[in-house]
């Protein structure tokens, strides 16, 4: 090496080593001479082989930079402690390097994992050339080797970051789409561009402009809770059958959705209605925006759908108990009293009210327990319930009393009403002969003028007629025979 060469070798920015690996090339003749064709995976049967060779090289000459890199203080500190910076993984990377050389080739590289004398843990990118002159014994090889930890650390924080993001997506337990909405943002932007200001009034007057929106979605991906959530057996069959998901009711909040779009409104929510591919409904407090980056081409749209279906049951079944008695599955006094205001509001007339009362209640109470009472309110309940439908209710209004409002029905209407629920009271008693059913019931209808409170009070006045000529004609004997009677009726038109 002249002295112009020895001078850059020294003051080179990388780290420069120059090794003899004569004795490695020793090893390669031997292990030919044996039949040995396949190096590499003659090595990495017994990774002791690597060792040996290893350790048949020998370092000739460093440069500053390279002890500075391993923070060695000379050449011999180095050398004396190869065994610190060569180990662990760094047998497998070497197998590469030695196949090289193998094959015949003057250069190689390679990435691999070294150690400064401190215990520092560095990736480096390895270089090597056989220098002139030296191919047949590989007596001289010029390594550089350069420290790109912070590379491969970058590369790694972002591999990480990659699959942290991937995993959350996929097992998260909220339903999520990645979806393409450019075409959408196409079709908003042309109707733009023909001068439309009112959007609203736009999509009002071309309802398929909104079903072609629905139809330019373009699902991207969606993670397992989304293939759970539609009862979907894998992505597949979800893209497939996209409109059985997408469909009547979700076209009216898409359409809130493109008025948001068009408003710039990038990140909105709001309730839909979705249907699983088993055809059962999903409530859904939908999730939409625009993911950074994208905010001028919306090539990239997360949606994020919260299954609210069993919160919505919840809340129809409290307003159902807020409006009907829970034993007999009729109205209540509370809607009972509302339908009578909202009655009283209305111009429609006549309103008929029929007004009952169960014969006999207490008694089976006393007698025969509180569960043979209310199987007698239920079953009067299912009688109602199947007799009374809209505009008509039913409605349970105390212990043992019950109202129906009929509105725009007259008094032969109203009659008629009765003589069906006494037909079916009929029927009801033969199955349970040992417990009949019996009723006073009363019926009005109402006259010019007339309030309703005033309606349904003689409805009630003539349910108590009714009732008093029941317990007249019975027994003071408290038998269960005696506690029922056949139904009755009494009329205040």
């Amino acid at each position: 090496m002249t002295s112009f060469d020895a001078t850059i070798f020294e003051l080179a920015p990388v780290a420069m080593w120059i090794e003899d690996f004569s004795g490695v090339q020793q090893q390669f003749d031997q292990w030919r001479a044996e039949g040995v064709t396949d190096l590499r995976g003659f090595l990495r049967q017994d990774l002791a082989r690597v060792a040996a060779c290893s350790s048949r090289i020998r370092v000739l000459q460093v440069n500053a930079k390279t002890l500075d890199l391993f923070e060695a203080q000379s050449l011999a500190h180095l050398v004396d402690n190869l065994s610190v910076i060569f180990r662990d993984d760094m047998l497998e990377t070497h197998i590469n390097e030695l196949g090289e050389l193998w094959d015949g080739k003057t250069e190689f590289s390679s990435n691999a994992v070294n150690y400064a004398l401190s215990g520092r843990r560095m990736d480096i990118q390895l270089k090597g050339t056989v220098l002139p002159g030296h191919e047949a014994t590989l007596g001289q090889i010029l390594l550089t080797t350069e420290d790109v930890t912070a590379r491969e650390d970058a590369r790694r924080n972002e591999i990480e970051s990659r699959q942290h993001a991937e995993g959350l997506f996929k097992y998260s337990p909220v339903s999520l789409w990645v979806e393409d909405f450019s075409e959408i943002r196409n079709l908003i932007e042309d109707v733009r561009d023909r001068g439309i200001e009112d959007f609203r009034v736009f999509m009002d007057v071309h309802p398929e402009f909104v079903r072609q929106c629905m139809s330019e979605i373009r699902i991207i991906d969606v993670n397992q809770a989304t293939l759970d959530l539609f009862c979907a057996d894998d992505v597949q069959s979800l893209l497939r059958r996209q409109s059985e998901i997408l469909r009547d009711e979700m076209e009216k909040p898409f359409r809130e959705q493109l008025m948001d779009l068009w408003e710039g409104k990038l990140f909105h929510h709001r309730e839909v209605v979705n249907y699983a591919l088993d055809g059962t409904i999903r409530h859904i407090l939908l999730h939409f925006a625009v993911l950074p980056g994208h905010e001028e081409d919306w090539g990239r749209v997360q949606v994020a759908l919260t299954d609210i279906t069993a919160r919505k049951k919840a809340e129809a079944y409290l307003e159902y108990l807020g409006k009907h008695d829970v034993l007999t599955k009729l109205h209540n006094r509370a809607f009972y009293k509302d339908e009578l205001n909202r009655l009283e509001r209305k111009s429609l007339r006549p309103v008929s009210a029929i007004v009952m009362d169960l014969n006999g209640l207490k008694e089976a109470n006393d007698q025969l327990g509180h569960d043979a009472g209310d199987a007698l309110l239920r079953r009067f309940g299912e009688v109602l319930g199947g007799v009374v439908s809209r505009p008509n209710h039913a409605a349970r209004i105390g212990g043992d009393e019950f109202a129906i409002l009929m509105p725009g029905a007259d008094h032969k209407a109203a009659t008629a009403m009765v003589e069906t629920i006494s037909e079916l009271l009929n029927i009801n008693n033969q199955f349970y002969s040992n417990a009949p059913l019996s009723v006073a019931i009363g019926i009005a209808t109402s006259r010019d003028g007339e309030s309703m409170e005033s309606l349904v009070k003689r409805a009630d006045l003539a349910m108590y007629e009714d009732k008093r000529a029941y317990h007249n004609g019975g027994s003071s004997d408290l038998s269960r025979a005696s506690l029922i009677g056949p139904a009755r009726s009494a009329s205040a038109a």
